[in-house]
């Protein structure tokens, strides 16, 4: 065994406990090596948590993050426990053996082979530290090592940093668009506003997440920007601007740069992009149209002659 494939299989059993003799696959030892260089390069520590007192600090960290109305808690103590030991992820990221930030995910139909990642918070005090990163890199490699090559998650898409995360960052793909899929949460971060979101898909082992994962971003190219026509635009006050029906077969759909403090300043408004997105990109996707990417700008980049779109326009 070279020195590459001992550190693998050390990091390995350090993510997923004791394994039998059986080698690391490639793809695996691939992630954890990934995942390994990003929690070092954040000063973090990344584990897989099982101790009912680490499950316990997952609760109270949601807790101050989503500022529940209540005992609405995003997570109970309970649910993670069976979740692990049922087989399901729960992963934590630490500095200096304070928990600040945790991730957690079930598996999805037995024919799938995948995993759902239901929800991931990060401490707002470590914003910077690559926390989330390190989170999904794990998740990754853990998921990998358990037989596991494609994760899938929601996300609100009218949080931009989050859709350029997910899509720039990850290297993650939007598969579909949900009306108020969660229903009112009516927390700290959603308000009374809908749970719009969308479904995503992450497929571990292509080459294009894994340059992803080792710190190259999946950028829109400039050509393409340049080339693209907006459907909807943010308007010198702030507001949803929709525009006329496309005629270009790549599209920019734009969201505000702070949902969360419109929330806060001004709900009208923030309702109104709710409706704008749902009604403009969720209906490029219902007609067939791909999320190519997301630029920092605030564009989502949407090719609308993916997966058939292209045959109905001609018919037209």
């Amino acid at each position: 065994m070279t020195s590459a494939e001992t550190t693998a299989q050390a990091a390995a059993t350090d993510l997923c406990g004791a394994r039998d003799g059986a080698g690391v696959p490639p793809s695996a030892g691939e992630a954890v090596q990934a995942a390994e260089a990003v929690a070092r390069a954040g000063g973090l520590q990344v584990r897989s948590l099982d101790a009912l007192t680490d499950l316990e600090a997952v609760q109270r960290l949601y807790d101050d993050i989503w500022r529940p109305v209540g005992s609405n808690s995003p997570v109970t103590t309970e649910l993670l426990r069976a979740l692990r030991k049922a087989g399901s992820y729960v992963g934590g990221a630490f500095d200096h053996g304070e928990l600040v930030g945790a991730c957690i995910g079930f598996f999805g139909a037995p024919s799938s082979h995948g995993l759902h990642s239901h929800i991931a918070g990060v401490s707002p005090r470590l914003q910077g530290r690559s926390v989330g990163f390190a989170l999904k890199a794990h998740q990754r490699a853990w998921s990998l090592l358990q037989g596991i090559d494609e994760i899938s998650w929601t996300f609100d898409p009218l949080i931009a940093r989050n859709a350029y995360f997910n899509m720039a960052k990850l290297a993650a793909d939007p598969v579909e668009y949900l009306p108020n899929f969660y229903g009112r949460m009516n927390d700290g971060i959603n308000g009374a506003d809908d749970t719009d979101r969308l479904l995503v898909s992450w497929r571990l082992d292509t080459p294009e997440v894994a340059v992803a994962c080792s710190g190259h971003q999946r950028a829109v190219p400039p050509s393409v920007l340049a080339q693209a026509e907006p459907v909807l635009a943010v308007s010198p006050s702030g507001a949803p601007l929709p525009a006329p029906r496309p005629t270009a077969r790549m599209v920019l759909v734009g969201v505000p740069p702070d949902i969360e403090r419109m929330r806060v300043i001004d709900p009208g408004q923030a309702s109104a992009w709710r409706s704008a997105l749902r009604e403009v990109l969720g209906g490029l996707l219902a007609e067939g149209a791909r999320v190519r990417g997301f630029d920092r700008a605030g564009w989502y980049v949407v090719d609308r002659r993916a997966d058939g779109a292209a045959e109905e326009e001609e018919q037209s």
